[in-house]
């Protein structure tokens, strides 16, 4: 049966509508009973909604059986699988505060946030459990360890122990019925940046009016697909797979290895696709060789053809209007080149394409675009539940995040500091009543820390963080993620950039090579060097002269998330990488630039 015949296109699903996540799946699994809900890479393993349902309401009994109650803390270190959904719903329905541990997290990280979120009951698998009985001693509430994937031994729950101890009895009903929509619903520990991460409690109030909002922009069709590539811990990832599933009755294809994610986009053909800035970055890189490497010469000049066509009438439509003849060439050239590019990528049936986290390069938009993939950028933290602003269908503005989501209110502080309140903002941090207040003040408006300005339109544009702005020896301020932007969108190569210049002559920056596009190769080789200075002279034809990296330095080290250099989500740790990279950073100055 297809999605079309369960729900009219104008139809918006009643769950929406709910007032706790406990009840929207409720509608949901009574919705779509004998639809898929969940499916993994590289297993025929799969779960309608209606065994959705009936695995939830035996972990439910089980977990009860443990002492788990409405109010408790449950963690969760998991990879992309169906038993992180299956069983972080089952605690959601007994009122349990959810949360969830990055794989790649310090131990002293995995530490805090175990002393800090206080669960007695943290569910894992066998890869990563090492993990977790290693940093075991050091959080004392932690009372008993759940195992996926394992049988039950010293002292470990398998899940079949777990569901046995379930009393038959449990009245499931009645304890997901006492969910109140104030209840906090789980817990995302922001990146810490700039010191210990911060629980941000959000409840179920907060994610059901993000998924409105958002519904209210792009009212995307139930039954859909969507693929689960961002960990758990990752506000996204709850938003817009594991939550917004409850709402759409889609199914949710877990995928472990981020590096199959073309490859299983292909197979699984979703309606909703998105990510951060790199991974569009590296399919424009693949696009390109692609072209590039075509055989046939004809073939291949019909493909350029039909880009610089694509290219035309982006900047035609940016102009305010596309000549007839130009949008016949480009229906041509979509039918002919573009559809089948996408359908040979598997995002031929996406409704909504986004993309997040990081400024996107307004080129690689432009060229995505061209080939008939409209990509709206978007912004939001997680303190607002995930997103607050975004770019509406049919009116993309290249650059800016958009315009608010319905019900946010948006204003800049005297400095331009992004200021947010509404129903999406964060009950508070856990525990730290102290840093709430500092971040949201009185009259319960968030402050972002993001700088930004709103143009005559409403459309918001992110100018950087208020802590971030470079400000060189001339008094010029600037905008490092800006910088550091126009380089990595500039080759593949380049896996992150540190822009270098606060109380400095000129810019510097220090570059990390992206670990699958090198691999094999030498930071120190010639041809290397030789890529990454050629992507940076391509960078800075995008920058002001004042902005322009005039010296850089390839550092040998990989960076990977949750290392000394990244967050978990890939956010530099630009303090760590100043001092880690000390003598190097001297030694770019200390030269005259080149």
């Amino acid at each position: 049966m297809s999605a079309a015949s369960l729900d009219a296109p104008g139809d918006r699903p009643e769950a929406l509508q709910a007032r706790t996540l406990c009840e929207a799946f409720q509608r949901t699994a009574a919705r779509w009973a004998a639809q898929p809900a969940l499916r993994a890479y590289g297993s025929d393993a799969s779960w309608s909604w209606a065994q959705y349902a009936a695995a939830v309401r035996r972990r439910a009994a089980g977990l009860a059986a443990l002492g788990v109650k409405r109010g408790d803390t449950i963690g969760f270190l998991l990879s992309n699988r169906p038993d992180f959904n299956l069983t972080d719903a089952a605690a959601m329905h007994l009122g349990a505060i959810c949360w969830s541990i990055y794989a790649t997290a310090a131990p002293e990280q995995m530490e805090h946030m175990l002393r800090n979120a206080r669960s007695r009951i943290v569910v894992t698998e066998q890869e990563l459990l090492g993990r977790l009985l290693a940093v075991r001693g050091s959080a004392p509430e932690l009372e008993q360890v759940v195992v996926v994937d394992g049988a039950a031994c010293d002292g470990l729950i398998s899940l079949e122990d777990l569901e046995a101890r379930g009393d038959r009895g449990f009245d499931f009903e009645a304890a997901w019925r006492a969910v109140r929509p104030d209840d906090v619903l789980c817990l995302i520990y922001s990146s810490g940046t700039t010191g210990p991460s911060k629980g941000v409690e959000l409840t179920h109030h907060n994610m059901l009016s993000q998924l409105r909002a958002f519904d209210a922009v792009y009212p995307i069709a139930p039954g859909g697909r969507c693929i689960s590539f961002l960990p758990s811990a990752h506000v996204a990832d709850r938003w817009c797979t594991h939550y917004s599933s409850m709402v759409y009755g889609s199914t949710v294809h877990c995928l472990t290895d981020t590096k199959k994610l073309f490859a299983y986009t292909a197979q699984v053909r979703p309606t909703v696709w998105g990510g951060v800035p790199r991974i569009w970055e590296k399919l424009k890189v693949a696009l390109d060789g692609m072209l590039a490497g075509e055989a046939d010469p004809q073939r291949r000049a019909v493909m350029q053809e039909a880009v610089a066509t694509g290219l035309e009438r982006v900047r035609a439509r940016r102009a305010g209007a596309v000549p007839d003849e130009l949008e016949r060439r480009w229906r041509e050239a979509d039918a002919r080149v573009f559809a089948r590019i996408r359908a040979a990528l598997g995002v031929d049936e996406v409704e909504a394409f986004a993309v997040g986290s990081a400024p996107t390069p307004p080129h690689i938009l432009d060229f995505f675009a061209a080939i008939g993939i409209e990509i709206a950028e978007m912004w939001g933290l997680t303190e607002c539940s995930s997103n607050a602003a975004i770019n509406p269908p049919g009116a993309l503005r290249p650059g800016t995040v958009g315009k608010p989501l319905p019900g946010i209110e948006l204003r800049l502080a005297p400095d331009g500091e992004i200021l947010l309140r509404g129903p999406v903002v964060m009950k508070g941090y856990r525990g730290e009543p102290e840093k709430t207040a500092e971040t949201i003040d009185a009259d319960g408006w968030l402050h972002t820390g993001d700088v930004g300005t709103v143009d005559a339109d409403g459309y918001l544009r992110i100018i950087d963080r208020k802590k971030e702005l470079l400000i060189n020896s001339a008094g010029k301020n600037m905008s490092p993620i800006a910088i550091e932007s126009a380089i990595k969108g500039a080759s593949s190569l380049i896996g992150q950039a540190v822009a270098i210049g606060d109380a400095r002559p000129y810019v510097v920056a220090l570059i990390a090579l992206d670990p699958d596009v090198a691999a094999g190769r030498a930071h120190d080789d010639p041809e290397i060097v030789r890529e990454v200075r050629e992507a940076i002279e391509r960078g800075n034809q995008r920058l002001a002269r004042v902005e322009q990296v005039k010296r850089f330095h390839v550092v040998a080290e990989t960076w990977e998330p949750g290392g000394p250099c990244l967050t978990p989500t890939s956010k530099l740790k630009r303090k760590p990488i100043a001092a880690r990279y000390a003598s190097e950073i001297e030694a770019l100055y200390a030269a005259a630039p080149a």
